[in-house]
């Protein structure tokens, strides 16, 4: 995102001063990460006594689980933030290529999301992104055994 650190365009986008390229796909990535951080905070310590004050430590365990299972979701979506930019960025190096693996992983998420040229909503390509995450089909194009 920032030319000074990477060598790349401003946002990863040619044209930086008349489109904004991929920085409100940075700044959801910043907010979900965010989100996360608030996730972190154990459930356990959020316990209330019960029974008559006869239990004063009860686990929490199902808060915990469902603030997991949110994490889980943020976290995969900035992933998925970072492998749109990614995309972008091989596709504003090229001639320069990259490993064959990252190759073949950035055919698979071009089959599904196009190069961005001007100015669009990112969060459909975000989240045709997070499906081929989630459905495995990402780590099968760069040659992984998906478990």
């Amino acid at each position: 995102m920032n030319p000074a650190l990477s060598e790349l365009p401003a946002f990863l986008t040619t044209d930086s001063g008349l489109h904004s390229g991929y920085m409100i796909a940075q700044v959801t990535a910043a907010a979900l990460v965010s989100e996360v951080k608030t996730l972190c905070h154990p459930a356990s310590v959020d316990t209330i006594p019960t029974s008559a004050n006869r239990e004063d430590h009860v686990s929490m365990s199902m808060g915990a689980a469902l603030k997991a299972a949110r994490a889980l979701d943020l976290a995969t979506a900035v992933v998925a933030v970072e492998i749109l930019c990614a995309c972008q960025a091989i596709d504003l190096l090229s001639p320069l290529t990259t490993s064959p693996a990252l190759q073949r992983v950035h055919a698979h998420v071009r089959a599904q999301v196009p190069r961005l040229a001007g100015d669009r909503a990112p969060s459909p390509d975000i989240e045709a992104i997070v499906t081929i995450i989630a459905d495995g089909s990402l780590e099968s194009s760069c040659g992984m055994e998906v478990k």
